[in-house]
């Protein structure tokens, strides 16, 4: 195992690469995050929400043992940060001054199959009307066309983060995260494109509703395995005492309906609200399911030998963790089978350190 800082700043609070998305090509991976001002707080994000998140980029040229920091350089409408407006105060945020009627689509027919090609989903922010979209890169992450229009498919709100299963030129599977009936987050919807982003057709939802106030099943993380089924992590929180686990849904018609088959993370601590999964195909044919531990402030996985039916015990990726506020991971697999696995970490003794971001190199 080994650990490489990808960025750390003093008095900067650097995280949640699960909200953007990491992307690789060879041996050259890039992995995107938000950075802001630390605050120290009694318990939960320590964030200024009064300073501004700005959006950036790390890049690897050598499969994760060393990083370079870069700015985001695509359209940011008022110069503000992505999918980060639940962290920011009045006055600050994406959506006050992104309307979704005016994002575009784009006019030519995307090919997801291009060399050197990402895509990153992006949102606003998380309660009622939130609304996401998406940018696309031709260049390997040096620069970003966009923002281009998601519908909101007749839900009370979007509220994406990067999970597209790419299954042809212009053809491509979105899974996202929408709010409920009473607009609080949320579900998992998955929906179609023939025509390259153009436009989507919704496909179904993932799993039953969790309808009781406070639960959801939001922050998909999704894969097609050789025999064309499709394989859904959802990250859960359920119950008056809000425990979370992460959950596995598997798809044997492409997405058009939905079979529970496993629950491979239940954390014990009520309250924290748990951690959204990365889900893994490795090049030996096993599943393996990387998280954050709110427990036991820790990066963990799991493996899976049998498709995800069955889960091993949990393995730490790294530990020392200060306190919850850690993970969102973020992974790739490299052609050795290597897994590069990015999150957010905190190990000061007192918990009042800044938030880094690294990431770990792991061959399971």
């Amino acid at each position: 195992m080994k650990i490489a800082v990808v960025f750390q700043e003093t008095g900067r609070f650097a995280g949640w690469p699960a909200n953007y998305g990491m992307w690789r090509w060879d041996d050259e991976i890039v992995v995107g995050f938000t950075v802001g001002a630390h605050q120290t707080v009694k318990s939960g994000h320590a964030i200024d929400k009064r300073q501004p998140f700005i959006n950036i980029q790390a890049r690897s040229l050598d499969g994760g043992r060393s990083w370079q920091v870069e700015p985001f350089k695509g359209a940011l409408p008022g110069g503000r940060g992505l999918s980060a407006d639940e962290h920011m105060a009045a006055g600050l945020r994406l959506a006050e001054v992104m309307d979704a009627r005016t994002v575009t689509v784009p006019r030519e027919p995307l090919d997801f199959t291009k060399d050197d090609f990402a895509l990153m989903l992006a949102r606003t922010g998380l309660a009622r009307g939130v609304f996401s979209f998406f940018y696309v890169s031709s260049d390997r992450c040096h620069n970003w066309a966009g923002p281009f229009r998601l519908p909101d498919f007749g839900e009370t709100g979007i509220a994406a983060r990067s999970d597209v299963i790419v299954q042809g030129a212009h053809e491509a599977t979105f899974f996202l995260t929408v709010n409920k009936a009473d607009g609080q987050e949320g579900r998992i919807i998955c929906v179609h494109t023939r025509d390259g982003g153009r436009s989507f057709q919704r496909l179904s939802q993932v799993g039953a509703d969790l309808d009781a106030h406070g639960d959801f099943s939001i922050m998909p993380s999704s894969l097609q395995l050789p025999e064309r089924r499709l394989l859904c992590a959802r990250r859960c929180r359920i119950g008056v005492d809000l425990r979370s686990h992460i959950d596995l849904f598997a798809s044997d018609d492409l997405g058009k309906s939905w079979r529970w088959v496993s629950q491979p993370v239940r954390f014990e601590k009520p309250g924290h609200s748990g951690n959204p999964p990365c889900l893994l195909a490795l090049r030996d044919g096993r599943l393996a399911l990387l998280y954050g531990n709110r427990d036991s402030y820790a990066i963990c996985a799991r493996i899976s030998e049998d498709g995800g039916i069955t889960w091993s015990g949990e393995i730490v990726l790294r530990g020392g963790g200060a306190n919850g506020d850690m993970g969102y991971v973020r992974a790739v697999v490299l052609d050795d089978g290597t897994v590069v696995a990015a999150y957010y970490f905190n190990d000061r003794p007192d918990g009042d350190g800044e938030r880094f971001i690294e990431a770990a190199i792991w061959q399971p």
